[in-house]
C-alpha cells in the first residue's frame, strides 16, 4: 500500500534525518494502533521494518457503533483478515469521530469496507450534505465515491445548472465528467446551430469526436443539424 504522510504524523523522525541518513526509530500512533518502525535512511530513501499494535478501545469502540473489525466472516475486499483490517485503519486513519461523523448525514446501514472509501476518498458528513443541498439527496456511499472520483461537487452542480442544464441525473454529471463536456465545448456547439443539445447528445458528439469544425464542414455539405445525422456523417467519413 501506498500512503503520505507528513513529518508531524511521524514521532520521533524528522526531515534532518532523513536527509543525514542512518538508523531511525519512529512511531505512526494512530486510534486504531501504533505503526512502529525501524531502518535506515540513505540519500533521502528509508528501508525497513515494523511493528503493528492495535489498540483495544478503538475496537470496542468501532463495534459498539456496529463496525465489527475483528468478524472475519466478510473479511476486506481484498482478502485482508481482522488484523490487516485494524493495520490499514491506522494507516489510512479510520477513526471512531468518521464514524459518527457518517452517522450524522444519514447515509444507511454502513460497513467497514465504507469506512475505508470515506478515508481514502475523503468523503465525510460536510461533502455530503453539500451534494444533498445541490439537489442529490438521496446519494449513497457508492456515488458519493464517485462523486469524488469524478470531481462532482456543489461547485461543478451550480455550473452545469448555469450551463442550462437543470435538474439532471447524478449519472449525466457524470458522463458529463468522463467524456469532458465542458462550458467551452457546449458554447461552441451552440455556436454553430446546435442550439438545445440534451446531455446524452453533447456525450455522443465527444465520443465521435464531432466539433465546431465537423460540424461547419457537414453544415457546407447540407447535412442537417440534427446530432444523429452528424454521428451518422461522422461514421461515414470513418468508413471513407
Amino acid at each position: 500500500m501506498g500512503q503520505t504522510y507528513s513529518f508531524f504524523e511521524l514521532q520521533g523522525l524528522t526531515r534532518e534525518q532523513v536527509e543525514r541518513g542512518g538508523a531511525v526509530k519512529f512511531n505512526l500512533l494512530r486510534e486504531a494502533g501504533t505503526i512502529s518502525c525501524e531502518g535506515v535512511f540513505q540519500n533521502g530513501k528509508g528501508a525497513g521494518t515494523f511493528r503493528f499494535t492495535a489498540n483495544q478501545s478503538f475496537i470496542s469502540g468501532m463495534k459498539s457503533r456496529g463496525f465489527d473489525f475483528e468478524n472475519n466472516s466478510r473479511v476486506f475486499h481484498d482478502g485482508r483478515d481482522s488484523e490487516n483490517k485494524l493495520f490499514s485503519a491506522a494507516a489510512l486513519n479510520v477513526t471512531t469521530a468518521l464514524a459518527d461523523d457518517l452517522a450524522s448525514v444519514g447515509l444507511g446501514k454502513l460497513d467497514v469496507d465504507d469506512l475505508f472509501k470515506a478515508a481514502i476518498f475523503k468523503v465525510d458528513s460536510k461533502f455530503a450534505r453539500e451534494m444533498k443541498a445541490s439537489g442529490f439527496p438521496n446519494l449513497g456511499m457508492e456515488e458519493l465515491v464517485k462523486a469524488r472520483i469524478f470531481k462532482i461537487d456543489a461547485n461543478f452542480v451550480r455550473q452545469v445548472m448555469q450551463m442550462g442544464f437543470a435538474n439532471q441525473s447524478f449519472e449525466d454529471l457524470v458522463q458529463m465528467r468522463i467524456f469532458k463536456v465542458t462550458p467551452e465545448f457546449i458554447a461552441e456547439v451552440r455556436s454553430e446551430g446546435i442550439a438545445n443539445p440534451s446531455v446524452e447528445e453533447l456525450v455522443k458528439m465527444k465520443i465521435f469526436k464531432i466539433d465546431s469544425d465537423f460540424i461547419r464542414k457537414a453544415k457546407a455539405e447540407g447535412v442537417p443539424l440534427d446530432v444523429q445525422r452528424l454521428v451518422e456523417r461522422r461514421i461515414g467519413a470513418h468508413r471513407n
